[in-house]
């Protein structure tokens, strides 16, 4: 019996301008079972989101017209219930902590240099979905939840 593939049954949207950088992604998320549609600019990926719903965004930064940066931010104001916990990676030939930390910011979980070696991005993308899951299932406690020193007195 054949392992599972890691990825197998997720929706990846991926943006990217440059068509090598999407063959790259594409090929190697699929290759792990993922189901990915891959468009060049913010603007078709807007335009794709609801229907495609997708489990993990993949997105580059530096793109013509409209940034990564300003892609996510506009995800993150659609409806923050749903949108707001997109697990999404910005993945960048900006390497440096500048760069992530304002990936970060903006709304990126995490932030990825480029070139990505293929089974770290498979990782990458596997962890994030299972941090996303353990998040949704411990939600931070209230203050009504927690106890306080009046309790024990």
């Amino acid at each position: 019996m054949e392992p599972a593939l890691p990825l197998a049954g997720l929706n990846i949207l991926v943006v990217d301008d440059d068509d090598d950088s999407r063959f790259y992604i594409t090929t190697v998320l699929e290759a792990d079972g993922a189901t990915v549609m891959a468009v060049a600019s913010a603007a078709v990926a807007l335009k794709v989101l609801p229907e495609l719903q997708p489990d993990v965004l993949i997105s580059d930064i530096a793109m013509p017209g409209e940034d990564g940066y300003s892609l996510i931010r506009k995800i993150r104001a659609l409806k923050p219930d749903i949108w707001g916990k997109l697990p999404a990676i910005a993945l960048t030939a900006y390497g440096d902590s500048e760069y992530r930390s304002r990936a970060l910011e903006a709304g990126f979980q995490t932030h990825v240099a480029k070139p990505v070696d293929p089974g770290e991005l498979v990782a990458i993308v596997a962890n994030l979905l299972i941090n996303t899951k353990v998040a949704d299932l411990n939600p931070p406690l209230s203050d009504s939840c927690l106890i306080s020193e009046e309790d024990f007195k």
